[in-house]
């Protein structure tokens, strides 16, 4: 029993992490295909041509996406700090 407790938990936990994580990781990999488009095309080799787009684009979307983001944590804490006494 104890096991498949462990593994909802440890099921539950990646979920919500990789809901939270998703938006940023996505946009972050967006903005960088489109910097390595853009730098084939016009044979641009700059480093912070693709460091500082991608940070700002981060940046942006943790202000943006940020309560949302911390909404799911929360609800997910909040049930399963509400759920520790069905667990034992």
């Amino acid at each position: 029993m104890s096991s498949d407790l462990a593994l909802m938990l440890s099921k539950d936990m990646l979920w919500t992490a990789i809901i939270v994580a998703v938006p940023i990781l996505g946009l972050s990999m967006l903005v960088g295909l489109l910097i390595s488009i853009f730098q084939v095309v016009t044979q641009i080799q700059e480093m912070s041509l693709t460091f500082v787009p991608k940070i700002l684009t981060v940046a942006l979307a943790l202000i943006v996406l940020g309560p949302w983001m911390l909404g799911v944590m929360l609800t997910y804490s909040s049930n399963l700090i509400r759920n520790i006494p069905q667990y034992f």
